[in-house]
């Protein structure tokens, strides 16, 4: 620990919000990812002007940044490399305008998904970006990582939702990208700073998109007696003309896990179970309540349930937002990947995870987001065990490598940070990575803005640089 930069941040803040004890670095040196790094420094601003503070001690003192919100991204995007600053924007927690008529919110980038939902509910009004961890994960790291979520499959992952954003530069000093008017001049370097991934500059306002609530919602449960099936039927609903707010596919194993954890009345038997919700006009919502009925049957749907009321249908997003907790009852740790596939190689796919697992010896579950081919091969295991790393990330790379065989990309919405860095070069050029490169250095010449993130080292020649050793678990 450097005591001088220790005491220049001290200097701009105040003690309490500079954190050097060794737990707290330990707990900093990581995200929800199964990678670890090395903190140097955490720190707790409370504003942007306090932001840029810290960004020109630490440029001052040549020592990177890392933004981090509350450490939920799953590709090691906040997992801070040699010592760098943490500057974590949870304090950074209000809302700070609604405009109601305009349909849009000012927030800080440590407000939580969640909140801003229920913050604007009363106003018919809410924010359609729902990731899973949704109760937990902040904007400003929704922003870092144009997450998605369920009900992104019609309305669209936080890009299509971010109008403008206040940033604090690498070098400390502060710009607006995007804006209000409905085409802002200019390039739309607003764009290209959405998932980023903290590695253009630090958000500390952000102007998002409020979406009014449907009139109308219908959420229905599907199970299947074989995965084809249920992957069969997925398909038959958009090629029916149906465009679901969310159709989400969960397979036996995670089916079985969430029901003895939340009991929300899955089918413990199921080979697969589809959760489809539509909304928009009554009239038209039961229209497609129908048909999804129709295609589920035809493809070998057992039961087709609609929820009842709107306990029903919390009770089911519950179950399906609580997956990942609902594995800590078989086993205390997870590799979650994040790969798209073509809707119509979802079986294919599938059949290789599975064979993949079965190789390696490991436990495999899959949740995803069906309707746009988001993949989530869940790996459950106990690091503990001698050995299980080495299959747990062997079986990650065939997982992705085989996701990109069939025609996919690396990632759908958890980003690409450290997991994903050293297989770009499998869906990108050099000419590709190159450009890239140009435009991260557009905003960060030196470097320092969450280093070693997203392209790899020599992305201006194509060359690879593999994650710096120590930094898996």
């Amino acid at each position: 620990m450097d005591e001088r930069l220790a005491a220049d941040l001290v200097a701009v803040l105040d003690k309490r919000r500079v954190r050097v004890e060794s737990l707290e670095l330990a707990l900093y040196a990581r995200d929800a990812s199964v990678i670890e790094g090395r903190a140097g420094v955490v720190v707790f601003p409370n504003s942007t002007d306090e932001v840029q503070a810290v960004v020109r001690v630490a440029r001052a003192h040549g020592v990177p940044i890392v933004p981090r919100g509350s450490g939920t991204g799953l590709a090691g995007g906040s997992v801070p490399l040699d010592g760098a600053v943490v500057i974590v924007t949870t304090h950074m927690d209000r809302i700070l305008e609604i405009d109601e008529e305009e349909r849009v919110a000012w927030v800080q980038p440590g407000v939580l998904n969640l909140d801003l939902s229920r913050a604007v509910a009363h106003l018919g009004l809410h924010f359609a970006p729902d990731p899973s961890s949704q109760q937990s994960c902040t904007i400003g790291g929704n922003v870092a990582n144009n997450s998605g979520g369920p009900h992104c499959l019609a309305y669209g992952v936080t890009s299509a939702h971010v109008l403008a954003v206040e940033v604090v530069l690498p070098d400390g000093s502060l710009t607006m990208l995007g804006g209000l008017d409905p085409d802002p001049p200019g390039y739309d370097l607003r764009g290209a700073f959405v998932g980023s991934e903290g590695t253009m500059g630090i958000a500390t306002r952000i102007a998002v998109r409020l979406t009014p609530l449907p009139p109308a919602v219908r959420t229905m449960l599907a199970d299947f007696p074989t995965v084809e099936g249920a992957a069969a039927a997925v398909s038959g609903i958009i090629a029916a003309g149906i465009l679901p707010a969310a159709l989400e596919m969960m397979d036996a194993e995670i089916t079985r896990a969430v029901e003895a954890y939340v009991h929300a009345g899955f089918p413990t038997d199921a080979a697969a179970v589809l959760l489809v919700e539509v909304d928009g006009l009554p009239d038209g919502v039961d229209a497609a309540t129908v048909q999804i009925d129709e295609v589920c049957r035809d493809h070998g749907a057992r039961h087709v349930r609609v929820a009842a009321d709107l306990a029903e249908r919390a009770l089911l997003w519950k179950g399906r937002k609580s997956a990942f907790g609902a594995i800590a009852r078989i086993a205390p740790n997870y590799y979650l990947h994040d790969a798209v596939v073509p809707r119509t190689r979802l079986v294919e796919v599938l059949t290789k995870v599975y064979e993949i697992a079965e190789r390696h010896s490991l436990v495999m579950m899959n949740v995803f987001h069906a309707g746009d081919g988001n993949l989530h091969p869940l790996i459950v295991f106990d690091r503990r065990v001698e050995g299980v790393m080495e299959r747990v990330h062997a079986a990650g790379t065939e997982i992705i490598e085989a996701c990109v065989a069939a025609g996919g990309v690396l990632s759908g919405e958890h980003g690409i940070g450290l997991e994903k860095r050293d297989f770009m070069h499998l869906i990108f050029s050099p000419d590709d990575l190159d450009a890239q490169a140009r435009l991260r250095e557009a905003f960060d010449p030196n470097g320092t803005c969450n280093p070693q993130k997203v392209l790899p080292a020599g992305a201006r020649c194509g060359d690879l640089q593999r994650i710096p050793e120590g930094a898996w678990i």
